[in-house]
C-alpha cells in the first residue's frame, strides 16, 4: 500500500516539529508555516489539499510520528 500526505495551512501551527523529524517531506516557509515537499519541490502553491505528495517508503515512519507530535493535528495521511 503506498500513502500520500498533506497539510492543512490553516490548522498549522507553525511549531516545526514536523520538519524535524522528517525533513525531505516537511519544511516551513517563510509565512511561518509547514507545507510538504518532493523531488519536485515545495506544494505550496496551492497547499491545503491540492498540495499533496507521495511518501517514499523510507519516509512513512517519520511522517506518521510527524502527525502524531503536530500540535496542530494538520498533517493528513491518506492510504493510495
Amino acid at each position: 500500500m503506498s500513502y500520500k500526505v498533506w497539510i492543512d495551512q490553516d490548522l498549522c501551527t507553525g511549531d516545526g516539529i514536523c520538519a524535524e523529524i522528517s525533513p525531505k517531506v516537511f519544511t516551513l516557509l517563510d509565512d511561518g508555516l509547514a507545507y510538504v515537499q518532493d523531488d519536485s519541490g515545495v506544494k505550496s502553491e496551492p497547499g491545503g489539499p491540492q498540495g499533496i505528495i507521495a511518501v517514499p517508503d523510507n519516509e512513512l515512519d517519520g511522517v506518521i510520528e510527524s502527525a502524531e507530535e503536530c500540535p496542530g493535528e494538520c498533517i493528513f495521511i491518506e492510504a493510495s
